[in-house]
């Protein structure tokens, strides 16, 4: 019963330190299917602002979306189908925040 205590003692370290965690399936580093079309589900679109994604980021998730940057010239014409975001960035240029126009 001894020797089993160094192994007991090992298990119980890696568990401790998340040695053991499985991170193939952890969601933060695993890349979201692109959303085809215009966004129709909005509380999923909050939840992927909330991780804010860099421009990048955006038009890798949403594709058919336009991303209208501060340095881009666009018309004003009202949209009412979620199909063009003007972002709030960051200093470092993530999006922390928008509205549909």
């Amino acid at each position: 019963m001894r020797k089993a205590m160094p192994a007991l003692f090992l298990l119980a370290a890696a568990i401790a330190t998340g040695a053991c965690h499985d991170t193939t399936h952890d969601g933060a580093k695993t890349e979201a299917k692109p959303v085809a079309g215009f966004v129709t589900d909005t509380a999923a679109f909050d939840t992927f602002i909330a991780t804010h994604p860099t421009p990048a980021q955006f038009h890798a998730r949403y594709p058919d979306v336009q991303l209208v940057t501060p340095d881009m010239v666009t018309t004003m014409e009202m949209r009412s189908n979620n199909s063009r975001y003007f972002p709030e960035l960051d200093k470092d240029g993530r999006i922390t925040g928008g509205g549909f126009r």
